[in-house]
């Protein structure tokens, strides 16, 4: 029987009641004449922010998010942040690449700055494996969790990936490669740089990247994929012996049993460390005592010991395993991913009030999982979609674009190519391989936009197609850190070549000019100095005070007084 699923109610199609509460043309102007009225009562917050909490699903691109919505309660369902008042469009480009990693896409979530593939918390000035480079302090970018802890925050994150994986590491590390986990990863001529192990703070897995010779068991065993510290260093001591050495209340944990244990009123700083590599997808998640914690279960914990303190928090909690999943080509498994993740969040939200804490919800980067075929309302979403009009042979409707060897379409008959029936195997298990169109290693990323939903304060400042990058200034805003932000060289274009360099994408010509007593003012007014200036026009344009004008990353309110019209828009202007 098929069925029709709204507002999680299970509906049978064929009852013809049903149908016609569902598809009447009176349902659907009732349903959007609602959401109309909401939308037009809706006022803006704009208190400050005393809490930020961000979520990222690495790896959940917008057709992940439709068929994760559709495989948790059907198509007109919503996941939890669907709910969300404002949503925004990022692009995910980095500055050397279209399709990105999730290190650079971080370094660009969390710090504000776009940045090379691989690299984790350095600008572009950085080149991948050079660690001499990444030495230098003025190359750093330093993240949201260092901006928050400058004003008193506290701070944490969470992850079901590695603590020390792309995601997490430009929140507190500064790498010129993110693979350089731990030092048996690291190259010789990287022996004065430190592992991003070695830089951490707190819940996640990665036993074996902070302690030699880690110890696997039937709960928990060696990760044979990550890296092995081997240097004698046990990186889960230190931090106890520090936090012991300054009289701070503190606890470590690494399993279920020991984190429904903490007692929240007694600690100040907790280290979950739950596995020695990724945490398990939850589909096989041993969740027993010994076993490893849900993502929720980490967030709620983090939430209750962040939300302690008087001065407010900053906590990021990454959804990782959904990319991990796509990577390896199992859509069921990124879609019980997304959906856990929706469960971290759905909790998150019953314990907070969004009057004063701002959340937001989006991703690094999209997957090459493609949902498509023209299947029927009602199709389970991992099932067969319909026959080919060519070779006759049926397709699932959730199918990769790349995909590993396990994802290979076609088999070999009678020295025929021809694609594999699967309607012959049960595509709806979390072990099933769909197919890709193109093999090689793994399933690849996606270098599409990603969406970013926001609730509380400020969140409207999310309402448009933006850079990755302006999430942190969003948070930053809303927090009011602006005047503790290291901004100083963000902005700053250090030379022609450079330019030319990061900024290919928006440059046209360089025209060195004199400025009118007009642009002069409006260079003091954002400088304190007059003088000239070096503009950066992207198109062709004649030059008159009509014409907008934009400054990448100052604000022109206030400006321009009631005869000197004037919008900032068009071009964009970079102080030299």
């Amino acid at each position: 029987m098929n069925l029709y699923l709204y507002n999680y109610h299970v509906c049978p199609i064929y009852l013809s009641l049903c149908k016609v509460h569902v598809l009447h043309i009176q349902y659907w102007r009732e349903l959007a004449n609602e959401e109309l009225e909401e939308a037009l009562l809706y006022k803006w917050n704009t208190n400050k922010a005393k809490n930020v909490i961000v979520f990222v699903g690495d790896g959940m691109s917008p057709d992940t998010i439709t068929a994760s919505r559709i495989y948790r309660a059907g198509e007109s369902s919503r996941l939890a942040w669907e709910n969300f008042p404002h949503i925004g469009i990022l692009k995910t480009y980095n500055t050397n690449k279209q399709v990105p990693d999730s290190a650079s896409t971080a370094t660009a979530l969390f710090g504000g700055v776009k940045t090379n593939f691989d690299l984790v918390g350095l600008d572009a000035n950085v080149e991948l494996n050079n660690c001499s480079e990444s030495l230098k302090t003025d190359y750093h970018v330093d993240s949201i969790i260092s901006w928050a802890q400058t004003i008193g925050k506290d701070t944490g994150f969470v992850t079901t990936t590695r603590v020390t994986h792309a995601t997490p590491a430009p929140l507190y590390a500064h790498s010129a490669n993110r693979r350089w986990e731990c030092e048996s990863k690291m190259p010789k001529t990287a022996e004065k740089c430190k592992d991003i192990a070695r830089q951490l703070v707190i819940m996640g897995g990665g036993r074996q990247m902070l302690k030699t010779n880690a110890i696997g068991t039937e709960y928990d065993p060696i990760d044979e994929w990550a890296g092995h510290r081997q240097d004698g260093k046990d990186l889960i001591e230190e931090w106890k012996r520090d936090k012991s050495s300054r009289g701070l209340a503190f606890t470590v944990v690494q399993n279920n049993e020991e984190l429904s244990r903490v007692n929240i009123d007694k600690i100040d700083y907790l280290l979950g460390i739950f596995a020695n590599g990724h945490i398990s997808m939850d589909w096989n998640r041993k969740k027993g005592p010994k076993g490893q914690p849900s993502l929720e279960d980490m967030t709620v914990t983090a939430l209750k010991i962040l939300q302690k303190s008087k001065n407010g928090y900053l906590l990021v909690v990454e959804g990782g395993l959904i990319d991990f999943a796509h990577h390896r080509g199992h859509a069921a498994q990124a879609l019980l991913e997304t959906v856990r993740f929706s469960d971290a969040i759905n909790a998150t939200l019953k314990m907070i009030n969004t009057q004063d804490t701002l959340v937001i919800v989006t991703s690094d980067h999209t997957h090459s999982m493609i949902f498509n075929g023209y299947s029927d309302r009602g199709s389970h979403i991992l099932g067969i979609a319909q026959k080919s009009k060519i070779d006759g042979i049926p397709y699932t409707t959730l199918s990769y674009s790349t995909g590993g060897p396990n994802n290979m379409a076609y088999t070999v008959n009678n020295s025929n190519s021809v694609r594999k029936d699967p309607s012959k195997e049960n595509t709806t298990e979390f072990t099933y391989s769909q197919q890709a169109t193109i093999i090689s290693d793994e399933a690849y990323h996606g270098g599409g936009d990603v969406a970013i939903y926001a609730i509380g304060p400020y969140a409207h400042l999310f309402h448009s197609v933006h850079e990755q990058s302006y999430v942190a200034l969003v948070i930053a805003h809303a927090m009011k850190l602006k005047s503790n932000m290291k901004l100083k060289s963000d902005m700053k274009l250090k030379s022609e070549n450079n330019a030319g360099k990061h900024y290919s994408n928006m440059i046209n010509v360089f025209i060195p000019i004199l400025l009118s007593d007009f642009e002069q003012r409006i260079f003091q007014h954002c400088t304190g100095k007059r003088q000239g200036l070096l503009f950066i026009w992207t198109k062709t344009r004649d030059r008159d005070l009509s014409s907008p004008y934009k400054f990448e990353g100052l604000s022109m309110d206030g400006i321009f007084s009631k005869n000197e019209a004037a919008t900032p828009t068009s071009y964009r202007i970079s102080i030299e």
